[in-house]
């Protein structure tokens, strides 16, 4: 199982890595009014929605101002932490502090770190929406994420009824992802040319 999804991340990652850099802000500005109009639908204004803050070649990180900054104009947003046990604590977005040690942004420890007071790992509780990295989802929603688990530790804690959302790039969606006891489902994905899907 393990080998499985280590080769579909290398497969994955590798096709990222190769999309030119002028296709990925396209793909990234598709991706982003996607997510707001899901948002405007899903979620009240000023409600608490944890996201990430994309890096390298992963959706949305091409953006400017980055995903965190442009959520956080209508909506409270957390943003992950990685801790020593690989849990995931959050701090506000656009906290004081600026740029600090690797967190947990976007699952691989290496994305900025935002900078603010940390909250414990049940903050995500307060969370209205979720929007998660990944490299791939099944037509099951489940999700290949970088193999660290800190994700699917957090998402145990989100209740039945919140949408939880990963954002891809074409041909993400649809892929088969070997799935273990431990992993979370997504509800929905966002990919450039199909925008939002409901996998509810």
């Amino acid at each position: 199982m393990q080998e499985a999804k280590s080769a579909a991340r290398r497969q994955l990652l590798a096709a990222r890595n190769a999309m030119p850099g002028e296709q990925r802000g396209y793909a990234d500005l598709a991706t982003w009014k996607a997510l707001r109009d899901f948002l405007i639908e899903a979620v009240d204004e000023g409600a608490v929605v944890a996201a990430y803050r994309p890096f390298g070649s992963e959706p949305g990180a091409a953006l400017e101002p980055e995903l965190p900054e442009r959520l956080a104009v209508v909506y409270k947003v957390l943003e992950p932490v990685l801790m020593p046990d690989k849990d995931l604590a959050w701090r506000e977005a656009g906290g004081p502090g600026g740029q600090g040690e690797p967190d947990a942004n976007s699952e691989g420890g290496d994305g900025p770190n935002p900078g603010g007071a940390v909250l414990p790992p049940d903050a995500i509780e307060q969370a209205a929406a979720v929007i998660v990295p990944g490299l791939a989802v099944s037509d099951d929603g489940m999700r290949l994420g970088r193999g660290g688990g800190s994700y699917d530790r957090a998402l145990a804690r989100v209740g039945p009824d919140v949408p939880v959302v990963a954002l891809l790039r074409d041909g993400e969606f649809g892929f088969l992802v070997p799935a273990e006891p431990h992993d979370r489902p997504v509800t929905g994905v966002i990919t450039p040319a199909t925008g939002f899907t409901s996998l509810r």
